[in-house]
């Protein structure tokens, strides 16, 4: 099986640096063309007060603008090393979701995704987006440990 397209999904936190490297080193090594997708969070609207939509498109805009910035520096970094690559910024609805309808409609045939490594408790209340992508993901996933 040729891998064409690797799908790198970052949540632009450290522990997903070790899966950026990885999948750098694959695309150049297979030559294959390399994906970075972010899948924006949700905005975190706390208390009971009512916030104008305006003030929410403004929360969003800002939101978007960094991921946008932060997957500028992604894709620069990864053409600096011979890699072609894009980007692709998803605004809405559950992470891994969004993740695998990306792999089927840009037609990845392998991801390559960081694990924050948690266990116990805090796995269980804040979940793993890696465990829910090599679930339903119908191509290879690789994992790499942060």
């Amino acid at each position: 099986m040729a891998i064409r397209r690797i799908l790198y999904p970052s949540d632009f936190s450290p522990a997903s640096r070790p899966a950026f490297k990885r999948a750098v080193e694959l695309a150049k090594s297979l030559r294959s063309q390399l994906l970075i997708v972010h899948v924006m969070a949700p905005l975190p609207i706390i208390g009971e007060g009512y916030i104008t939509s305006e003030t929410v498109e403004t929360l969003l805009q800002s939101q978007r603008h960094a991921a946008q910035r932060q997957l500028r520096v992604l894709v620069a970094r990864a053409k600096a090393a011979g890699v072609r690559v894009s980007s692709l910024l998803v605004e809405t609805g559950m992470t891994h979701e969004q993740i695998v309808r990306v792999v089927r409609r840009k037609r990845a045939d392998m991801i390559v995704m960081g694990t924050h490594g948690r266990t116990g408790l805090t796995r269980l209340l804040l979940g793993s987006v890696a465990a829910r992508v090599i679930a339903t993901a119908r191509c290879p996933v690789l994992t790499v440990r942060a």
